[in-house]
């Protein structure tokens, strides 16, 4: 979609009191549509734009949303879906998805990596376990005949559930009934140079325990923060410790080097009564604060020149999802294109076919014809450890 219709012209935005332009390469967005309400993929390009968004996560590869990002420079990570791992053994199989899912919309559509299925490794389920690592490599040999390996990735994002101890951050280890399963996978992230993602939450610390884990330490605000006696290293924030535990345990295996990118992370504006925290403030702060970091690219205390390579869950409320109330309400719009909540940058409001002021522009939205279907819920599993001392 040409940017002119909505008479877009030296967009700047306001994110939490910073002036940032309308492009920003630090921050990406993951772009579920488990909903039967959302706007069209050409109406969803705007609203990228509004964030500053330079990359978007898929959960599928719906080819809608890759034509009408075409020609936009945006980088997207595709997906292929759990239930496709099995096929992918077949390498005819394996080499039709690429061409149609990936080799079509290149060169036009930016399309850097491919994660192959979702969390697989805490679903407890034998057969996806032992397909997953055999797709990785069906898939990344048809891009190395194809020619298309230095341009795209092929990796798998895994829940922070995979660890063992994640606290204190120096300690991080995998779980060792995983280790099996996980060492020969970062083998491959290793060799073709692609990057291990891990999906993290700290909202579900705090929901599970919210007497113990300070909300500040969890919302990126202000406070004393915590000391990891091990590392003598001082954390102001939980996302971070999460990261530097997965840094630890990669490490542990050998595996200091590789890059690690947060294919996940964000705050539900809305849940059930048992879910404590999930409302428009915290999640304004969450992904606020989060933003801000993200933007002046400071790495983590035990990665200090690390770039933060974070996509932020999630571009839309999601209607369809199924779960508790909160996954259904993580979103940074609403379905016609308005900000869940006030997060300081201008939407674009499409249900009266006019715009937030800043925004510039007039869009009507087109439901999409279907959904895609590519992921469920997010993972919720509960972050252990963390012992705070003041």
């Amino acid at each position: 979609m040409e940017l002119s219709r909505f008479q877009y012209s030296s967009l700047v935005f306001l994110i939490s009191g910073i002036v940032l332009p309308a492009v920003v390469t630090a921050v990406g967005i993951n772009y579920g549509q488990i909903a039967n309400n959302l706007p069209s993929p050409d109406d969803v390009v705007p609203l990228v734009r509004s964030i500053g968004a330079s990359r978007v996560k898929l959960y599928d590869a719906d080819p809608r949303v890759l034509r009408s990002f075409a020609n936009t420079g945006v980088e997207f990570i595709v997906g292929l879906g759990n239930e496709y791992l099995s096929k992918m053994k077949d390498p005819e199989k394996a080499l039709a998805w690429v061409k149609a899912n990936v080799q079509a919309h290149l060169p036009d559509t930016n399309i850097t990596c491919i994660t192959i299925g979702n969390e697989i490794l805490t679903f407890n389920d034998t057969s996806l376990n032992d397909n997953l690592l055999p797709a990785m490599q069906s898939i990344h040999a048809v891009l190395v005949n194809l020619g298309l390996d230095k341009q795209v990735s092929v990796t798998t994002a895994h829940s922070l559930a995979i660890l063992e101890t994640s606290y204190p951050p120096s300690a991080g280890a995998f779980r060792r009934d995983l280790v099996d399963c996980i060492t020969p996978i970062l083998n491959f992230n290793a060799k073709t140079g692609s990057p291990f993602l891990i999906n993290a939450y700290p909202f579900f610390a705090y929901k599970a325990n919210p007497k113990q884990v300070p909300l500040d330490f969890v919302l990126f605000q202000p406070n004393q923060g915590v000391v990891d006696t091990g590392s003598n290293l001082h954390y102001d924030n939980m996302l971070f410790a999460q990261i530097d535990a997965v840094y630890s345990a990669l490490a542990s295996l050998g595996f200091k080097k590789l890059p690690v990118q947060i294919s996940e992370t964000g705050w539900p504006s809305k849940g059930d009564e048992d879910e404590t925290g999930a409302t428009p403030e915290n999640a304004k702060k969450y992904n606020g604060n989060l933003i801000k970091l993200m933007l002046q690219k400071r790495g983590t205390p035990m990665r200090p020149n690390s770039d933060l390579n974070i996509y932020v869950f999630a571009l839309f409320n999601e209607n369809m999802k199924p779960g508790p109330t909160s996954e259904r309400n993580y979103g940074l719009f609403k379905p016609d294109g308005t900000p869940a909540y006030p997060l300081g940058f201008s939407g674009i409001d499409v249900s009266s076919n006019t715009t937030t002021p800043g925004s510039g522009g007039n869009v009507t939205l087109t439901p999409p014809a279907t959904s895609s279907t590519g992921y469920l819920s997010i993972s919720s599993a509960t972050e252990r450890g963390y012992c705070f001392k003041y």
